[in-house]
C-alpha cells in the first residue's frame, strides 16, 4: 500500500515549505514534482498524486511561500508585510523542490507536471537541466491580449483597475474577497501584472526580458491543452512553448469530446473522472520518459 507523509522542504533562502510525499508500495519507477498554478494549493492535486503513486511512481509536491500549507501562521488573517514574488517562488521555492526531488531517489528520472504557472516557471528554475520530462497542463503565458474569450473580457479590468487599487489599498491582493484567484503577496500580484500586460510576458520591472533558462532545457516536453480553456487562448499555450526552443516538444490541443466529456476547462483535467481518459493519456508519457532516461 502507498504511503503519504507531510515533509519539509528547505527553500534556498532558509524558508521552510510544506510539501507532501507519496511512495508507491514498491520501488519507484521515477520521481514526480508537482509544482501548483497560481493560488492554487498542493492539495487539489492530492487525487492525482495518489493515481501516480498506485501506478508506481513517487510524487512530491508543495506549496509556494505564502501559500497552503506554507503560509506563515503569522499572516494567515492578512497577507499584508509578506515579502515574495514569482522569481521567488521559483529560483528558490521550486528550484528548491527540485533538488528535493532529485536527492530523495536520485537513481531514478525525475519528472515535473506543471500546470499552468507550475509550467511556466519551469524555464525560470536555474537548475532545470535535472528534469529528465517536463508535461504541462493548460500551461501558457499570461498576456491578457491572448486569453480566451470567457477570461479576456474581464481580465482588463483585473490588471488595469482591481489589482492596483485594492493591492494598495490591502497591501496584497485580496482574491478572496474578490472571487478571483486568491489571496497573494505584493510582490507576487505585481509581478504577474506586469508579466500579463506584455507580450514578452516574461520582463523586469524595467519592462526588458528577463534572464530565463529555457535555452538550457533540452529534456522532452508534452504539452496538454484544451479547446474550452476558459483562461488560457493557443496563442498563450504555444507562446510559452515556443521558448522551449531546444527542447522536442510534443503538442495536444484536446476538445472535450476527444474524451467523451462535456468540459474540461482551466482546471477540469484534475478530476477523477477523467483517471480513464486524460489521467491515461499523462500516465502513458510518463511511463515511456522512465524507460528512455
Amino acid at each position: 500500500m502507498s504511503t503519504i507523509e507531510t515533509t519539509t522542504l528547505i527553500a534556498k533562502d532558509g524558508t521552510e515549505l510544506v510539501g507532501r510525499k507519496y511512495s508507491p508500495e514498491r520501488a519507484a519507477r521515477a520521481v514526480v514534482l508537482i509544482p501548483a498554478a497560481m493560488g492554487v494549493k498542493q492539495q487539489f492535486y492530492a487525487p492525482f498524486a495518489e493515481f501516480l503513486c498506485e501506478h508506481g511512481f513517487a510524487v512530491l509536491s508543495f506549496d509556494y511561500r505564502g501559500m497552503g500549507e506554507s503560509l506563515d501562521a503569522r499572516f494567515s488573517e492578512s497577507l499584508r508585510g509578506f515579502k515574495a514574488d514569482i522569481s521567488d517562488w521559483a529560483e528558490l521555492d521550486y528550484n528548491s523542490a527540485l533538488h528535493a526531488a532529485k536527492a530523495w531517489h536520485p537513481e531514478l528520472p525525475l519528472l515535473v507536471i506543471g500546470h499552468s504557472l507550475g509550467g511556466q516557471l519551469a524555464g525560470l528554475l536555474p537548475d532545470n537541466h535535472l528534469i529528465d520530462g517536463l508535461l504541462t497542463i493548460g500551461s501558457g503565458t499570461g498576456y491578457w491580449r491572448h486569453n480566451a474569450p470567457p477570461t479576456k473580457r474581464m481580465v482588463w479590468l483585473l490588471w488595469y483597475v482591481l489589482v492596483p487599487l485594492y493591492t494598495s489599498i490591502c497591501g496584497y491582493f485580496p482574491g478572496k474577497k474578490l472571487r478571483k484567484v486568491g489571496n497573494l503577496p505584493k510582490g507576487v500580484i505585481y509581478q504577474w501584472s506586469r508579466w500579463c500586460k506584455d507580450p514578452r510576458y516574461f520582463v523586469d520591472e524595467d519592462g526588458r526580458a528577463m534572464r530565463t533558462y529555457h535555452q538550457q532545457f533540452t529534456a522532452p516536453i508534452l504539452s496538454l491543452s484544451f479547446t474550452d480553456d476558459e483562461m488560457m487562448g493557443r496563442k498563450n499555450i504555444d507562446g510559452l512553448h515556443d521558448y522551449f526552443n531546444r527542447a522536442p516538444i510534443e503538442r495536444h490541443y484536446i476538445k472535450p469530446s476527444d474524451v467523451q466529456a462535456k468540459r474540461i476547462g482551466h482546471f477540469g483535467f484534475f478530476r477523477r473522472e477523467f483517471q480513464n481518459s486524460l489521467w491515461q493519456q499523462a500516465l502513458q508519457w510518463l511511463g515511456q520518459q522512465s524507460i528512455k532516461v
